[in-house]
């Protein structure tokens, strides 16, 4: 079989070829273009692949970048320390030119979105930079200690300074590579994350911009709740939020069954109670409505089903959330340790949970077994003290009734720190969101960064 697909193969090569000399005057053109184009992706990759801290490159495929490549760079477990290991960090690089701007993406988590083929950066593609997208250590295959189960994992080194010295070691290895503006941004835990790197490494890139981005004071750090208790949206629309949350609670033997068919169904595990964790659902499903910007209209009616209900409940804050570990297990652990997180206002449904506090609930949910830490409060001071005193080029997206928002750095009002809130915006502000008098303010701001030394 194999030999008579050859001779196929030879005799369709033939006639292809003298296809192609009778066309040449059309197509050796087409060829040569293909073989230039060809030859720049492998220069690219041996570029890559020249860089001492790069130990493998791998071509991606992209419908938004003319070469995008999977790098793989070898990092210190602990920088303070090169002696303690190293690891590898996964960056995903969309290359326009070498003398064109790059934008850094400093990832909070995961970086496995920026694998799909149309994924691209905003900053990236409003300016048409090179996009460069650091996988944050710890998460999926950048973490030092692939395969141990996280209740083993030693989490000393997870932490933003950590991930900051991260970022300075790629950015400066790849400054060798490209030559224009360099320019950071991330969104959500990734523009906490940009901050956290510009406060440590400040002359690094020429800009930043981080969307969305929480500084939290403590584990439960308490400007959370007042904010949703009393600012976002209208009297009545909290007024909604809030008669679903009892209505949900009010009628828990009917909801609570749903949800432990619905776990048993999800293979779904918890470290607390069935009747715990609809508790949480509820008292989660404001935080959620507003972060997301749900309309207030979908709130179901008085005469829904029940079955109606429970799938809204948790569409808006569903009980996957609230499982004892998953990919994002190494944020909850970073929260605990530095970067804080947010509390519950149990007061107007006390009467109706079985839950007796929430206080702790970080590490009750969702810490792996044996940890406990105590908070930190170093890193909230140098990224609020640096953003307070610096005029570094900063420029600060939110949405006004995102609960993040709530913890957003106070604006020095400098002439180089600017803050943009999207009016009735949640946590999917981004520029783009915009109307288009205050987009064309923000691009016109960038464009000046862009072009300025």
């Amino acid at each position: 079989m194999r030999e008579h697909t050859v001779s196929w193969l030879n005799a369709n090569i033939a006639i292809l070829f003298s296809y192609l000399c009778r066309m040449r005057e059309i197509w050796i053109p087409i060829l040569l273009l293909c073989s230039v184009i060809s030859a720049t992706a492998q220069s690219m990759a041996d570029v890559f692949a020249s860089l001492p801290q790069v130990a493998e490159v791998k071509v991606l495929e992209s419908s938004t970048f003319p070469e995008k490549y999977e790098l793989k760079f070898v990092q210190p477990i602990d920088h303070h320390n090169p002696q303690s290991g190293t690891f590898t960090q996964r960056v995903v690089v969309g290359n326009i030119h070498p003398d064109s701007a790059s934008v850094v993406v400093c990832q909070g988590y995961g970086a496995g979105f920026a694998y799909r083929k149309g994924y691209r950066d905003e900053i990236s593609a409003l300016f048409n930079t090179n996009d460069i997208v650091v996988e944050h250590r710890y998460f999926l295959e950048s973490t030092p200690y692939p395969g141990v189960p996280y209740s083993k994992v030693n989490w000393e080194f997870l932490t933003g300074e950590q991930e900051a010295e991260d970022l300075h070691s790629i950015v400066t290895a790849l400054k060798n590579v490209y030559h224009g503006k360099w320019i950071s941004t991330g969104i959500s835990k990734g523009g906490q994350n940009t901050m956290i790197y510009r406060a440590y490494f400040p002359d690094d890139v020429d800009f930043s911009v981080p969307y969305v981005g929480p500084v939290c004071s403590a584990v439960e750090d308490g400007r959370h709740e007042p904010f949703i208790s009393g600012y976002c949206g209208s009297a009545e629309d909290r007024k909604k939020v809030l008669e679903f949350q009892k209505e949900i609670l009010k009628n828990r033997e009917i909801f609570e069954p749903m949800l432990d068919s619905l776990a048993r169904a999800d293979s779904l595990e918890f470290n607390i109670p069935i009747d715990e964790v609809l508790d949480y659902c509820v008292l989660e499903f404001p935080f959620a409505f507003w972060q997301w910007g749900t309309r207030v209209a979908s709130i179901p009616a008085e005469g829904v089903s029940a079955d109606k209900k429970f799938e809204y409940l948790m569409k808006v804050a569903g009980a996957d959330y609230f499982v004892k570990e998953c990919d994002t297990t190494p944020f909850y652990v970073q929260a605990a340790k530095e970067l804080g997180y947010y509390g519950y206002d149990t007061r107007p449904l006390k009467k109706w949970l079985h839950v007796k506090s929430t206080k702790g609930y970080l590490k009750r949910l969702f810490l792996p077994e044996g940890c406990d830490f105590e908070f930190d409060s170093y890193l909230y001071d140098k990224v609020s003290g640096f953003i307070k005193t610096t005029d570094a080029r900063m420029l600060f997206i939110y949405g006004q009734y995102d609960p993040w928002s709530s913890v957003m750095p106070a604006d020095p009002h400098h002439e180089n720190i600017r803050f943009f809130i999207h009016p009735g915006g949640s946590h999917r502000a981004r520029i783009n969101t915009f109307d288009d008098t205050v987009k064309e303010e923000i691009i016109g701001i960038l464009s000046e960064w862009m072009s300025s030394h």
